[in-house]
């Protein structure tokens, strides 16, 4: 009898136990779903958006966590060198943008836009790809999975700097806009992305083996702010295609 009771007393005893593993495990599923929803609604960044993709950006996204750089540092950039920046940048209104929690894709939170605006960003690349097509070309960008148009330097040019003539991750790529937030990613020089970072228009990406100059650039929100940005992807022209435009 006394066997009966403790093996009773012990069920009884391991129920709350059980029911909070099992409850801290629903939560955990419903909060891996919504966050991998999130991740496929905001773009991801060329990684095929399934779950073998989203467990990828996860692992980078811990590293990140516990010993990634900090991006808003400039200070892994030359101050010397090249630049085509030749103004300094305004500081961006009301300071940095806020980011996503990933960092696969790197996405700002969306802020509010004007209309006009929006249609001016995201008809940059096809415009200035029309506007000098001796120089530029626009295609689906590669490091966006092809889901969005990138800007790109002919490979015929004979002034393309030779980092992208030999870069296969980037391939000549020299800018693209994000739709989901309406922030962009732009490949500059070390003193112009270091100049973009230190007026508060971006940050650094995240992943070490991407050149150290593709920069986040944070989305603009009206006609004055897509002037800086339009002067920030042009300084990326001249320094992927060796033109200035």
């Amino acid at each position: 009898m006394a066997a009966i009771v403790d093996r009773l007393t012990g069920a009884a005893a391991s129920r709350p136990v059980l029911t909070s593993l099992c409850a801290t495990a629903i939560l955990g599923i419903a909060w891996a779903v919504n966050d991998f929803l999130a991740w496929k609604a905001f773009g991801t960044g060329g990684t095929p958006p399934t779950w073998s993709g989203y467990v990828r950006m996860s692992k980078f996204r811990l590293n990140h966590l516990f010993s990634g750089p900090d991006l808003l540092d400039p200070s892994p950039h030359s101050t010397t060198g090249l630049s085509y920046l030749r103004s300094p940048l305004p500081a961006r209104a009301g300071g940095r943008a806020r980011i996503m929690p990933r960092i696969m894709p790197q996405r700002q939170v969306p802020e509010p836009i004007d209309p006009e605006t929006r249609t001016r960003l995201l008809g940059l690349v096809r415009r200035l790809a029309d506007t000098y097509p001796a120089v530029l070309e626009s295609k689906p960008s590669h490091t966006e999975g092809r889901s969005t148009d990138g800007l790109y330097a002919l490979p015929e040019l004979s002034t393309l700097n030779p980092e992208a003539r030999e870069d296969k991750l980037l391939a000549r790529e020299i800018a693209h806009a994000h739709p989901a937030d309406n922030s962009l990613h732009v490949w500059l020089s070390g003193p112009d992305a270091r100049k973009v970072i230190e007026a508060g228009w971006g940050q650094r990406f995240p992943l070490p083996f991407v050149r150290s100059g593709w920069t986040m650039v944070y989305a603009p929100r009206n006609d004055e702010e897509m002037h800086v940005v339009e002067q920030i992807v042009k300084a990326g022209v001249a320094w992927v295609a060796g033109v200035e435009i």
